[in-house]
Formats: C-alpha cells, structure tokens, sequence
C-alpha cells in the first residue's frame, strides 16, 4: 500500500469503530458553527449540494432544508450508514441521499453542484490540495465551497505540538494547516476567498480523548503533553482545570467560503 492508501485504511477503521460517537457527539451534533455555516453560505432552495466526509450526518442535515437535495458522501460505510438512519429514519429527512466517495477522488461528474460542504474533516485526508482542487472540479461555475477544519497556529514550535496532540489522540490524524497555508491550499485551485474567520470551539477533554478509544494510559500521556507545552500552544489550546475529571480545551477551526471563479 503507499502511504495515502495506508492513511485511507486506518480512517476507514477507526471511524467504522467509532462510528455511534460521532453521531450522538453534542460537539459535532450541536455545535453553533453549524449555525454559522449555514449564516456564511446564505444556501438557496434550488441548489443542489454535497457534503463531504459527512460523518454523522449533521451539516447534510443542517444544510437539507435550505436546499434542494443533499448528497451526504463518507469514505466509510459504517458511517454513512448512521448518518441515514439518523436523517432519514430518526428526522424524516427525504431529500438527503447517501454516497461513499474518497474525498480526493470525487465518483461525480464536473459542474455538478452548486454548493460543496465539508466540516472539520480535512485533516485526516493526505492531499488536502487535491481535496481543494476535486472541489472545484465539482462546483459548478461560480460555485460555492465551504469548509471548516482544524486550523493550527502560525508559530512552528507550536503548530507541531498543537498537530501532535491531536494525533496522539487519533492516529488517523494526518495533518493540520495554519490559516495562510489554507487560503494559498483555496487560491492554487482556482477559488476566489469570500469569507474567512477563526472560530474557537471548547471541549470537554476526556469525553473527547473517549470518544477515539482512548485508554487511561494516552489520556495520562496526552494531560503531560499539553503541561510540557511550549507557551504558544499552552494560549493556543487554553487548558483549564488541567488534569482533574472536568478538564476542558480549546480547539480552533478555520471556517472559509470560497467562490470558483
């Protein structure tokens, strides 16, 4: 296998493992930056949209009543099994259809969409270039993508502890970008950038560690990598109550809406 292939394999894995978690998640469920994505994108009722590495299903399900039809698309099977019953089954959601695509290789014809979604998934992919660039590819004229993921901190030093730690966690973890490698990522693949924030999301640090099968041993090794931290990424990440039961972090994404131009 090379080593994309290899990366590919070990999501698929770990997220058929995990699947249930990712659908109950009150992070990836409830979170108010669904509610930004969708303030951000202004979706219209005769688009026809495709969420990328939907996962449990909740951007597809944000987006699906402001649009004309939703493809929900996961590399894993498992998961976008829980992502339709939970739409379909659970919601009653009819115009939300399910797909299992490789996120850089795109099963879709060109012009397609009017709007492709991907939501804090980017950084378990190996090309996220290609990812951009297959989006584009997708989009009709004029399209829009929206995308929000991890987002890392300029300084070096800080980027690696900030990206190790969240690999530590979870080793199909590929790799983060800062915000300027994402608008360079954007503009290389033919995007125009509308909208760009920062958004700052705080977790509950052991519910999070659980949810990748963590073990008591990880979690122990994951409490002294953020004490040993450089400065930076001690700001970056703003540990409270380190080490007790009610632990908490911030993680930040990076929320962009691009135009194909």
């Amino acid at each position: 296998m090379t080593d994309s292939a290899d990366s590919k394999a070990l999501s698929k894995e770990r997220y058929t493992r995990f699947a249930d978690g990712y659908v109950t998640s009150e992070t990836h469920a409830h979170g108010s930056d669904l509610d930004r994505l969708l303030a951000i994108v202004q979706p219209q009722s005769h688009w026809r949209a495709l969420d990328i590495a939907t996962g449990g299903g909740h951007t597809a399900l944000k987006f699906a009543p402001h649009v004309a039809h939703v493809i929900a698309s996961d590399l894993t099977p498992r998961m976008l099994e829980k992502a339709r019953r939970f739409i379909v089954e659970e919601r009653g959601v009819d115009n939300v259809s399910f797909e299992q695509a490789d996120a850089e290789n795109l099963p879709f014809e060109d012009d397609r969409f009017d709007l492709v979604t991907c939501r804090i998934a980017p950084h378990h992919f190996p090309d996220a270039p290609r990812f951009v660039s297959e989006c584009a590819r997708v989009l009709k004229p004029a399209g829009i993508f929206m995308l929000q993921d991890q987002v890392l901190p300029r300084d070096p030093e800080a980027a690696r502890l900030v990206d190790g730690f969240e690999r530590l966690r979870d080793p199909s973890h590929h790799r983060a970008f800062d915000d300027s490698e994402w608008l360079e990522i954007f503009e290389r693949a033919g995007f125009a950038i509308e909208h760009s924030e920062q958004y700052r999301k705080r977790h509950d640090f052991i519910p999070w560690a659980r949810r990748q099968g963590n073990d008591d041993a990880t979690i122990a090794k994951l409490i002294q990598m953020l004490r040993d931290a450089p400065p930076i990424a001690r700001e970056w990440m703003d540990p409270q109550a380190w080490g007790s039961e009610g632990a908490t972090f911030l993680n930040r994404h990076i929320l962009i809406r691009g135009r194909l131009s």
